[in-house]
């Protein structure tokens, strides 16, 4: 599969762009999500993109709207596909930059495409942009704290090494909190605010009972 592309101006992504909601599945700039397709309409989604530019978007439904869509998502770029049994594919999408939705299309194809709006958003395509601004100690420590509460473990050697902006993204990704809660990282303006409110959401839920498992 070829290298990443790194896009440096937001009039180089695609202004409609195929949609795949999924309540619960955050992407991030810079970060991976690994996605298990099986549904017909999403196999040809990816398809279709991995014949064209490989650029997909992620959203997450709103339960509480049917089937109406949060307005934020992020587009991300299939960087690793495998054909497996039972007609299935496994995916990793490579975040790149967040976006409003506008316009639904009227199309052919089993699944939703829309227009979207990347203005907002502009400064996900610089690298680590926001990081001297994050409290990485203080959000460190409340990790800490979570995972004692748990009895849970992590590779510390990995967070060490990870940058300020690749920790915080991914800490939301693996985060267990609802859709709704995730949305709100989505959406916050600064790496430094998802980080304050990763922290806030952390402490909050320190009131439900521990459980034992690996943070991977």
């Amino acid at each position: 599969m070829k290298s990443f592309k790194e896009f440096k101006n937001i009039s180089e992504l695609p202004p409609k762009i195929s949609v795949f909601p999924l309540a619960g599945a955050l992407l991030l700039p810079r970060t991976q999500l690994p996605l298990n397709i099986f549904e017909n309409r999403y196999l040809e989604m990816v398809d279709d993109a991995m014949s064209n530019n490989r650029l997909i978007a992620m959203i997450q439904s709103n339960k509480d709207e049917g089937d109406e869509l949060y307005n934020t998502g992020c587009l991300g770029k299939i960087t690793s596909y495998s054909e497996v049994a039972n007609s299935r594919m496994l995916i990793t999408l490579s975040g790149i930059c967040r976006f409003n939705i506008g316009q639904e299309l009227e199309v052919v194809t089993p699944y939703r495409q829309f227009q979207v709006n990347y203005e907002r958003f502009s400064s996900d395509l610089i690298k680590g942009c926001g990081e001297e601004e994050v409290e990485r100690e203080k959000l460190i420590e409340s990790l800490k704290k979570y995972l004692e509460y748990n009895n849970l473990t992590i590779d510390w050697d990995a967070i060490s090494n990870s940058s300020t902006e690749l920790l915080v993204n991914s800490l939301c990704i693996l985060s267990p909190y609802k859709t709704r809660e995730k949305q709100a990282l989505l959406e916050a303006e600064t790496l430094s605010k998802r980080s304050e409110m990763l922290i806030a959401m952390t402490e909050m839920s320190m009131t439900s009972s521990p459980s034992t498992e690996q943070i991977q």
